[in-house]
């Protein structure tokens, strides 16, 4: 039993000594490593530095976790407006907006941007380029935000709402717009006259009267005009297209308020009354007419004969006499006139319309003239 205890007693005292070498190796390594690691360059550095041992493993990508999640909570505020934003460059670029600083110059129509990639979606309208295609109609748009806007025609949607009345529409500012009718907000005002506006669009209209602008011109006459809505009107005397038609005669116009002022005819309603004479007019433009028969106002003179009018259309049309204009053409046969009366009533014998019928014997003529000079074949003693 000694004997064993001695081997025993033997054997752990030489273990102890054989393990102790071993791990006075092994921490010499680990000492000549530590020793060699301050020599490694910093991209060698930068590498092993996120290898974190979990649990015995090494893990990557919590140092990008961390990293990632630290860009986001990185925040860069407009001190002018508080808005932020994550990185530096766009906080730059979005004070450009308070400085009103544009940069990027547009080389065809010298138009200005503060962003760069707001001036390649500018180019497209020079370039014609529309990459941005709606898939119900084929439509193309140069911007991706007009065609979101476009496809709510084909959807109905309209997302924003009047609070007031109910209205809804399809875009924001057009909203922002509309909101003006509410609060009577004119923001646009004329530097000559001092009118206000509430839309830009109806002040640089407004201008054309002031400057005698007519950017609008026939291409079959040659006469401009000041707003697009008269040349649409003005074309229909070329054309002969009397669109909006009298329910109770049949009779058309070229114009919606010409149609308007005849069904007054058919009612009898005069609103415009000579306060002298009694005598009521359908228009308010043939009362002031009439009014300066009263006072013998002729203030319209020609220059050529001398001969003096109290009306500007009569005026006018006595100086076409001289300057022997005739501006409104036949599109069929190329014959001028001086009138576009003159011109509508020629359509006719084209036509072959015939719309004044004899009361007598249900004849139609195609001119109020040739209908009175048969009525008096009905009527001898009224044509004496």
């Amino acid at each position: 039993m000694e004997r064993i205890k001695l081997e025993i007693t033997d054997m752990n005292e030489e273990e102890p000594c054989e393990v102790k070498d071993e791990d006075t190796e092994e921490q010499s390594g680990l000492m000549e490593v530590k020793e060699e690691r301050p020599e490694l360059n910093d991209v060698e550095e930068n590498r092993q530095e996120p290898h974190n041992s979990i649990n015995g493993e090494t893990s990557v990508t919590s140092s990008h976790t961390d990293k990632n999640s630290s860009q986001k909570r990185r925040s860069f505020p407009c001190d002018q407006c508080g808005k932020s934003f994550v990185r530096k460059g766009v906080l730059k670029d979005h004070m450009k907006i308070h400085t009103g600083e544009k940069p990027y110059l547009c080389d065809q129509c010298g138009r200005r941007f503060t962003r760069r990639h707001l001036l390649n979606e500018h180019m497209r309208s020079h370039t014609e380029e529309k990459p941005h295609t709606c898939s119900q109609c084929g439509k193309g748009f140069s911007l991706s935000e007009d065609l979101k806007i476009h496809m709510s025609i084909h959807t109905g949607e309209k997302p924003f709402t009047c609070d007031q009345c109910g209205k809804s529409f399809m875009r924001k500012g057009v909203l922002s717009k509309h909101m003006r009718s509410h609060t009577g907000e004119k923001p646009h005002v004329c530097v000559e006259c001092g009118k206000g506006f509430s839309l830009k669009e109806n002040l640089k209209c407004h201008m054309r009267i002031h400057t005698g602008e007519k950017p609008y011109t026939c291409k079959e006459c040659g006469v401009s005009f000041k707003f697009k809505g008269n040349l649409n009107y003005h074309l229909r005397i070329h054309t002969g297209a009397t669109p909006f038609t009298c329910h109770l005669c049949g009779k058309s116009f070229t114009q919606p308020d010409s149609l308007t002022y005849h069904l007054r005819c058919h009612a009898g309603v005069k609103p415009f009354k000579c306060e002298q004479c009694g005598k009521a007019f359908i228009l308010a433009s043939h009362l002031k007419k009439h009014m300066m028969a009263h006072a013998n106002e002729r203030p319209h003179f020609c220059s050529v004969c001398g001969k003096t009018f109290s009306r500007l259309d009569c005026f006018k049309m006595h100086q076409k006499g001289h300057t022997g204009v005739k501006v409104h053409v036949c599109s069929e046969c190329g014959k001028s006139f001086r009138r576009a009366g003159e011109l509508k009533g020629h359509h006719r014998v084209h036509s072959g319309e015939k719309p004044y019928k004899c009361s007598l014997c249900d004849k139609s003529f195609s001119s109020s003239c040739t209908r009175q000079k048969h009525v008096r074949q009905h009527c001898p003693k009224r044509a004496k």
